[in-house]
């Protein structure tokens, strides 16, 4: 929406949605006055911080509106409990006297809730299988070994909530990451390894509960060849968890609910070339089945329902690939998978009835992909690998010694091991944990086993029109669905879930997955709603980790009030000083420049000192504290520079991962260049965040993933250095936070006249040209420079022909050779021309 456009708008008044940097912008270019508003309703507090957008916003609202109205919202009460007085805290940004809690357990919230027209939930507790409730213990085995390792490694910090307990909660990984923040250069490389695998273990264990089984064993793998060491690697460079026993028994028992092997020494047993498909399905679905047909069952004994819900049945789960399984599921349970292979375990229950739902189908459908994925995945991961081992070993072939060790690792969890299942974990060479394989003969029998069900399954899949095309036959076929018919399944969406109840109006709500939040949402639609009757199936598996974390939530949310309750019985009332009841003569020596030396004269000027910032600048938090430094903040949009402090000082602002984009790219050149041929003292201004170290290894590893952090590190400053060289008179600011940078500007401010920000807007647009115009996506780039025969000259042609990366790679051999040479265009079209299918890699 442009600027004009919002001006009429603002004219007009009503009410408006605005977004924080719009706002700001606006309020500070007057466009909109802040005197003429009437009020603010401000939603989520709970993210309001010092230096965030909201409270820049609401302290200059009350700056110059002090009697339109200011209401602040949230529905969190966790985050007001962390820290020293956060209710005060965030009260005081918000410029707020007065809260008010309603806790569930008020006695008018509960009055309200459970009166007369109180929601029917019925509980229900799913047993896990035996095979999933082993895999839980065995993660759980290694999340607490993980924590311990690093409880050992890092005394010197505070680690109460490192437990196994709030391990399981979702802002783990937060909690330990803000901990170590700080002192991250100085940590060890076991340590960091253990927070990522903390993150990827807490992932298995709820992708335990989510995926299926066979979805579960395919993603293990892909875990474990992540994991696995590259060629030549030692033990202390692989993750700890995988020496464990524990990690044995989950790669082993994930496999075991997929399929079955029994092998011993050198034999094959009875069964059909050794492998029997076992297919464990999870417990809800069948139990999701059962409470289908007990609402059909209701709905037919009563058809006509008695309120203004619509019949229809909602579903709700924690993610679109449950929403997606859950579809896959509902559309297949009555699929007759009369043809599934003689011979199974499972062949005597052929020929399912239609009244009792199964997943047989669309697991035999999942198990036919996954042993295809599986043989196509071994050999690109081969491939790869020999890759990686000819590019370390600096030569393209190598005799057969060196071959073998290139591509051991990949084949290591597909070759058999002599005696298969044995009571002890079989370990690798390094020591880590190792699954055992399966002959490729087994899997292409199993293959061919599950292969003539296919025409059947293509056959009742167009039958029941299952993947069909929907506007195939659209004429003879598009009706509007009946809302008695309708099953939605749709994931947990935050405040979006009110709207969706509000426009679905079900009679049954079915929690495939527990969640607090959406139960209090579902207790206030159906107190809103006399005429509407609800009923909640909640379902859980019991003695889970998705128990524990829905006991642990609402636990959490009642102490959370308490602690509200009780720090608001003890707050203190904050009275701001205000700017307005300054003493003019204090004010007017505040701008006095006493400086009067060398012929000077006393200059003394009634406008506070100003500040130019560029727009774009807005999505950090120094606008708000050079605005807390009683400057004037003026946005503009700004060619040359970030920031003008001065008619002759435009600094250009870098966070750190800007700073090495900038690099990569040769933006920052550009930008220097312009800096220097119009203003007299350019600077460069680095900023470190406020909670992390101040220094330049923790960031290291963010440019490039080759070689070690320390040479990426002395890369950096060398950059600096190469920078400083080419233009000697721009100045380095190094400032370790925000609010150092605000003191600097404030320093730098000091004796100098006041920026024009019209003359700075001007600057750079009297040539006609834009430095900035050149900016193009940087993963795109990163991407291309990777490729053979790409370098920075050609690099720069590319991206000004092409639009993205798919051109590049469909342009023709005569074409590249054209635009960056022939011999750099032949090892392009290489590349892209090369398949990772054949053995030994391509040219």
């Amino acid at each position: 929406m442009s600027v004009g456009t919002r001006e009429k708008l603002y004219a007009s008044g009503g009410v408006f949605s605005i977004t924080s940097r719009i706002l700001i912008v606006d309020f500070l270019s007057t466009l909109l006055d802040a005197s003429k508003v009437t009020g603010m309703v401000v939603l989520h507090s709970e993210r309001i911080g010092a230096t965030s957008q909201e409270a820049f916003i609401v302290r200059m609202y009350r700056q110059k509106n002090k009697d339109g109205f200011l209401k602040a919202f949230s529905d969190q009460p966790e985050p007001f409990t962390a820290g020293f007085q956060p209710l005060t805290t965030i009260m005081r940004n918000l410029f707020l006297r007065k809260p008010i809690l309603y806790p569930r357990f008020h006695v008018t919230v509960a009055k309200s809730l459970e009166g007369k027209r109180k929601a029917e939930v019925i509980e229900l507790e799913v047993p896990m299988t035996d095979g999933m409730r082993d895999i839980q213990n065995a993660v759980l085995e290694c999340v607490e070994v993980s924590i311990a390792e690093l409880r050992k490694g890092n005394t010197g910090l505070e680690m109460e909530d490192w437990t196994l307990d709030s391990a399981l909660h979702r802002s783990f990984d937060t909690i330990v990451r803000r901990q170590l923040d700080p002192v991250w250069h100085r940590t060890s490389f076991r340590t960091k390894q253990i927070v990522r695998d903390l993150s990827l273990l807490r992932t298995i264990l709820h992708s335990l509960l989510t995926f299926d089984a066979v979805s579960f064993n395919k993603y293990l793998d892909t875990v474990l060849a992540a994991s696995s060491p590259p060629p030549g690697s030692t033990r202390q460079s692989q993750s700890p968890w995988l020496f464990l026993d524990a990690a044995h028994t989950l790669f082993d028992t994930a496999k075991r609910r997929v399929y079955t092997g029994r092998t011993t020494e050198g034999t094959t047993a009875p069964d059909k070339d050794g492998l029997n498909p076992v297919l464990e399905g999870m417990p809800k679905w069948d139990l999701l089945a059962e409470i289908l047909e007990e609402v059909e069952r209701d709905m037919y004994f009563n058809p006509q329902p008695q309120d203004e819900s619509n019949g229809s049945i909602l579903i709700m789960c924690g993610d679109q690939g449950t929403c997606r399984q859950l579809r896959e599921f509902l559309q297949t349970m009555h699929v007759d998978d009369g043809e599934a292979p003689d011979g199974n375990a499972d062949g005597e229950e052929d020929g399912i009835d239609e009244k009792n739902p199964s997943a047989k189908f669309m697991m035999h459908r999942k198990l036919r992909n996954y042993l295809q994925w599986k043989r196509d995945f071994a050999r690109v991961s081969s491939n790869l690998f020999a890759e990686n081992q000819k590019a370390i070993n600096g030569t393209t072939s190598h005799g057969g010694g060196q071959g073998n060790r290139g591509r051991g690792p990949p084949n290591k969890r597909r070759r058999m091991r002599g005696g298969g299942n044995m009571a002890t974990a079989q370990r690798t060479a390094s020591g880590s944990v190792h699954v055992a394989g399966d002959k490729d003969a087994h899997i292409q029998a199993l293959m061919h086993e599950l292969a003539p069900a296919e025409t059947e399954d293509t056959a009742a899949t167009k039958a029941i029109d299952i993947g069909a095309d929907p506007l195939d036959n659209m004429d003879d076929y598009y009706e509007l669905y009946s809302m008695t018919d309708l099953i939605l399944i749709h994931p947990y969406d935050g405040d979006m879930d009110d709207h969706l109840l509000e426009e679905v109006k079900p009679r049954y709500v079915i929690m495939y997955e527990p969640d607090a939040a959406f139960i209090r949402r579902i207790e206030v639609y159906r107190s809103s709603h006399g005429s509407r009757q609800v009923r909640v199936y909640f379902m859980y598996y019991g003695g889970s980790v998705e128990e524990q974390r829905y006991l642990s939530a609402v636990r959490r949310e009642k102490d959370s009030f308490t602690k509200l309750i009780r720090e608001r019985g003890n707050m203190a009332l904050t009275f701001g000083h205000e700017a307005a009841n300054l003493d003019p003569q204090e004010s007017f020596l505040r701008t006095v420049n006493t400086r009067i030396a060398g012929g000077g004269r006393l200059a003394a000027t009634a406008e506070p000192p100003r500040v130019v910032v560029d727009v774009r600048e807005f999505r950090s938090t120094l606008p708000s504290l050079l605005h807390g430094r009683n400057m004037v903040v003026v946005p503009c949009q700004l060619t040359v520079g970030d920031y003008i402090v001065t008619p002759e000082i435009a600094v250009e602002r870098k966070s750190i991962k800007d700073l090495i984009s900038s690099f990569s790219d040769g933006r920052l050149y550009n930008q220097a260049e312009t800096m220097l041929q119009h203003y007299k003292s350019p600077m460069l201004l680095i900023e470190f965040d406020a909670q992390k170290a101040f220094t330049l290894e923790p960031f290291a590893d963010l440019s490039s993933t080759i070689g070690t952090s320390s040479m990426v590190g002395s890369d950096l400053q060398s950059k600096l250095v190469l920078l400083c060289l080419a233009f000697p008179k721009l100045r380095i600011i190094w400032s370790s936070s925000p609010y150092q940078t605000a003191e600097i500007f404030e320093e730098l401010k000091k004796k100098q006249e006041e920026p024009d920000p019209i003359r700075a807007v001007q600057i750079g647009l009297e040539s006609g040209e834009d430095p900035e115009g050149r900016t193009f996506n940087q993963t795109p780039q990163d991407m291309l420079r990777a490729v053979p025969g790409v370098s920075s000259k050609a690099l720069q042609r590319l991206i000004l022909k092409y639009e993205n990366v798919l051109e590049v790679a469909n342009a023709g051999d005569d074409e590249l050779s054209a635009l960056v040479g022939r011999e750099n265009g032949r090892q392009i079209r290489g590349f892209f021309d090369r398949s990772v299918w054949d053995e030994g890699g391509g040219e």
